[in-house]
């Protein structure tokens, strides 16, 4: 059903940013080039880039392409829907990427606390009816939560199409992500994936220098990153691996790696298999930049900023003039971690389940 699908997809959550806006003549020629290279897959929320992705998606592609030129996936996000107006929400999508239907529509980001409030708003029944209608072709979920909970949510929602889950080799074995059996899951089921995060939100891309090696004495003509997506890609039942593309040479790295797109290797698989290995005895935060936090902040912190690029580089290296330069480079786009009012909005919804609070707290001690 799915075969005709190109293995890539274009994730529109990191695009080129101009300033506070996305810079649309770069996004353009990225879109351009991706479906020039034949694939044609878009995923978009209205959440991404504080709602700038949907309107990009319209300008950049949307507005410019003939709609069988391009598959489309958006998402229903309990937090954006205000008042119950599930049908009000859903119109506001059509209207902000400029289309009559979505070929994929997903409930956003469940876990065991969003599903109380998706079942609330009666989420199910209204997507399943937009199907009916022919208004979505695709009905399914992105998942965040434990393989156990995913065989309820499949055992009692038979009706969904697909899962989106979150793979990358880094989380395939994790405690705490579960990545293989929630595949493993979505398999027993009968539903096929999209993948969400294959690089981890960008750091299975810039490696540590071991790591690198690693790599590197596989096949050195390949970049980090197109490990992490042919991982993601290699299982069976995969629809399409998103990659939020945020500039022109990781797009071309991703179409160079995707255009023939080959299985890992035993020996591949036994490298990425190590750098796991290696890198999950870092302590860092497994903060992915969704930015889901950003958007829900009372105070305007930049939290993913001052995790991935201050707390990170502190975890990692002990170096704490290093980190402090680099805190200080995170504020340039939010205010500091002092600025934290403890309100815990953000912990409800990150995908990763971090203490936000604790370590915004922990980063205003060290770095401040």
């Amino acid at each position: 059903m799915y075969a005709h699908i190109s293995k890539l997809g274009f994730g529109m959550m990191r695009l080129p940013m101009n300033g506070a806006e996305v810079d649309i003549e770069q996004t353009k020629k990225m879109v351009d080039r991706f479906i020039e290279a034949g694939f044609t897959y878009f995923d978009t929320a209205r959440g991404y880039i504080d709602g700038l992705s949907e309107r990009a998606v319209k300008t950049a592609l949307t507005d410019r392409y003939p709609r069988e030129a391009y598959l489309l996936a958006d998402k229903y996000s309990w937090w954006c829907v205000k008042d119950g107006d599930s049908e009000g929400f859903f119109k506001s999508q059509l209207e902000r990427t400029g289309v009559e239907y979505f070929d994929f529509y997903l409930i956003h980001a469940l876990d065991k606390s969003s599903y109380e409030k998706y079942n609330a708003q009666n989420a199910w029944q209204f997507c399943a009816e937009l199907k009916k209608q022919g208004l979505v072709k695709n009905f399914g979920f992105s998942f965040h939560d434990d393989a156990e909970f995913l065989d309820k949510v499949l055992t009692e929602h038979p009706e969904v199409d697909f899962v989106q889950l979150q793979i990358n080799y880094l989380d395939w074995e994790s405690e705490s992500v579960q990545s293989a059996l929630c595949y493993q899951v979505a398999r027993r089921h009968n539903k096929p994936v999209t993948v969400m995060e294959p690089v981890k939100g960008g750091a299975l891309a810039v490696l540590p220098e071991d790591a690198r090696r690693m790599l590197a004495a596989v096949d050195p003509d390949r970049s980090p990153a197109s490990f992490a997506i042919r991982f993601a890609a290699s299982p069976d039942g995969i629809i399409t691996v998103l990659s939020g593309m945020s500039d022109e040479a990781q797009a071309e790295d991703n179409i160079a790696t995707m255009s023939e797109f080959v299985p890992l290797s035993a020996d591949e698989t036994e490298a990425v298999a190590a750098v796991a290995e290696l890198l999950n005895a870092i302590p860092t935060v497994p903060c992915t930049a969704c930015k889901y936090c950003v958007e829900n902040c009372p105070a305007g912190i930049a939290i993913p900023n001052i995790l991935r690029g201050a707390y990170n580089s502190y975890l990692s290296y002990n170096n704490l003039p290093m980190s402090k330069n680099r805190y200080k480079q995170a504020l340039e786009n939010g205010n500091a971690a002092s600025a934290c009012v403890g309100c815990g909005v953000c912990m409800e919804v990150c995908p990763q389940k971090i203490s936000i609070k604790d370590l915004m707290e922990k980063a205003a001690q060290l770095f401040e």
